[in-house]
């Protein structure tokens, strides 16, 4: 009987223990859930600019933390002379940070009230299209009233700004704190001053006023661009025999086409876009859109690395729908008429929107790698009917015409990096010359700007005698290109800080016209790439002709196969 007590006692001390464990781990889990119902918070760090102090024991600055990193603190208030801190932790170690640097309202972590316009930048309606409201210029204040997200670093993406009063959206990472930084022009290595003593001589602007701050340049990892670009124009009336052109291709070591867009008066396929912005386009397109789509796919089924065409500020069938966007003639307040063609003016920003929105379509629906920027330009040789008052050129910003092709193809980059999708522009051969042309090409400034850049170097389109040569230089193209890329081209490269794959137009058609005549076989063109190539030119070529004839091509293909 005794033996049996002593058991009942042993198991009843085991069971009181028990509960007592049970309560204790009970108590202590209320504990600590009250705790942190009632002590833990979610802040946000919040600041005017990217980041904020932190500080260690003693309260001296030892490190910072970005704007906009979520902390949950559960510790008291810690007071300091005037001020009150939170401990936090950052990676293993610990830090104090003022209360005053944290809010609990995702809205107040930016907290400027005005920024600065460093870089000449689109004002956009809103944050989901390419709607342009209006402009900022250099060194302008713009009233900050919103953004939309911040960055790791405390950057904002965009922000949303009054200006005249109404609201709109500009892309933080063109604008500055402060004026004074808003204002310094970038300067690379020196070259600044080069550019700054290129005056506006011929009414295309001055160098100095364009823009050099540096441009990330994208790589996308689905859409890779090849190193060497050997490429073919097929003009929108040709598809119907990609085919054959895709067999040339391959026996030729071709791996890049160039297909039109929009080329003026030949529109590519019946776009939705033109439906909707330039029915004339629409109407007299050369390919409907399904069949257009077809022919794209089989070109990048063949593994062809494929570059939309558009013209871009030269097109006769968007002025006879929107006569209003014209470079207009001050003397009948018509659409002025230039060789024959009608230009939308480049300082309207309707045919901007019009332009990209057609390379953002072709991009989605077509699947485009590349789009090409042609004609992204001012009407050449306009210099006299300009002097003598004849022309208007409706400048709404007053902007000089190279400050609006850069500005153009900064907001087409924009756009159309988020697809995926490079941005290429193709420029005359003189926009590398040490001055700014009459219609607002520099080499420079838009190669600082652009993925890649294409000089058009024709050798027919030079003056008989360019540079000094003693022979007419389209017979010698050569001599011509090699001098022109490497007195002109790598200089105008070496000027900014971030220069884009220089990839050139080379002339693919014969200059019978020309007194001599010069017939392009081979041996021409294969001249003109070992001109570029020994330069140090040698991210590949495009192969110009403008009937895009399937016979001349096959008849210059030993020139594309040939290793330089």
């Amino acid at each position: 009987m005794k033996r049996e007590r002593k058991k009942k006692i042993h198991y009843g001390r085991i069971v009181f223990l028990l509960l007592l464990i049970a309560a204790a781990v009970y108590g202590s889990g209320f504990l600590l859930k009250g705790f942190k119902k009632i002590g833990s918070k979610d802040y946000y760090v919040k600041s005017s600019s990217l980041t904020v102090p932190l500080y260690d024991d003693e309260f001296k600055e030892v490190t910072d933390l970005s704007r906009g990193t979520k902390l949950t603190i559960a510790s008291k208030e810690v007071k300091n002379e005037e001020e009150s801190y939170y401990r936090i932790k950052k990676g293993e170690e610990e830090y104090y940070i003022k209360t005053s640097d944290l809010t609990e309202n995702k809205e107040e972590i930016v907290e400027e009230k005005e920024m600065f316009v460093r870089t000449p930048a689109t004002i956009y309606k809103d944050l989901n299209s390419s709607k342009i409201l209006s402009f900022g210029k250099k060194g302008e204040a713009l009233e900050i009233v919103g953004f939309d997200e911040v960055s790791d670093t405390g950057a904002v993406k965009s922000y949303k700004v009054k200006k005249d009063d109404k609201e709109g959206y500009i892309y933080g990472k063109y604008l500055e704190f402060t004026k004074e930084k808003a204002e310094v022009n970038y300067d690379h290595n020196g070259s600044y001053e080069v550019h700054a003593s290129r005056e506006d001589y011929l009414k295309g602007g001055s160098a100095g006023n364009l823009d050099y701050f540096p441009v990330e340049k994208p790589k996308f990892e689905n859409n890779v661009m090849p190193e060497e670009v050997k490429a073919l124009y097929l003009n929108a009336g040709v598809l119907d025999s990609i085919d054959e052109y895709i067999a040339l291709a391959k026996e030729s070591g071709i791996n890049a086409f160039v297909v039109d867009i929009k080329d003026d008066t030949e529109p590519g396929y019946e776009s939705l876009v033109m439906k909707e912005l330039s029915p004339t386009s629409y109407k007299y397109a050369i390919n409907t859109m399904d069949e257009y789509r077809k022919v794209i796919q089989k070109i990048k089924d063949a593994g062809i690395y494929v570059i939309g065409r558009i013209t871009t500020f030269k097109d006769s069938y968007y002025i006879a729908d929107h006569p209003e966007d014209a470079i207009l003639d001050n003397e009948t307040g018509a659409p002025y008429e230039h060789d024959g063609s009608y230009w939308p003016s480049a300082f309207k920003r309707t045919i901007w929107e019009y332009d990209v929105e057609l390379a953002k379509e072709a991009v989605k629906e077509m699947g485009f790698n590349e789009i090409q920027f042609d004609y992204v330009r001012f009407p050449d040789r306009t210099y006299y009917d300009e002097e003598d008052g004849i022309i208007n050129f409706q400048n709404e910003y007053g902007e000089e015409k190279a400050q609006a092709i850069q500005n153009f193809l900064r907001y087409a980059c924009d756009e159309i990096h988020k697809l995926g999708a490079y941005v290429s522009a193709d420029v005359f051969g003189e926009s590398a010359h040490n001055y700014v042309t009459g219609y607002g090409q520099y080499w420079g400034a838009i190669s600082n700007v652009v993925d890649v850049i294409s000089g058009m170097p024709y050798p027919e389109l030079f003056n008989k005698y360019e540079y000094g040569f003693d022979d007419p230089v389209w017979t010698i193209p050569y001599d011509l290109l090699k001098l022109w890329s490497t007195s002109y081209v790598l200089k105008q490269q070496e000027l900014v800080p971030t220069p884009a794959i220089v990839r050139t137009w080379i002339q693919a058609y014969d200059a019978t016209w020309k007194y001599p005549e010069a017939i392009y076989d081979s041996d021409m063109v294969s001249d003109e790439i070992r001109g570029l190539y020994d330069s140090g030119i040698r991210n590949g070529f495009i192969a110009w002709n403008g009937g895009s004839s399937l016979s001349k091509y096959r008849a210059l293909s030993d020139a594309f196969k040939k290793e330089y």
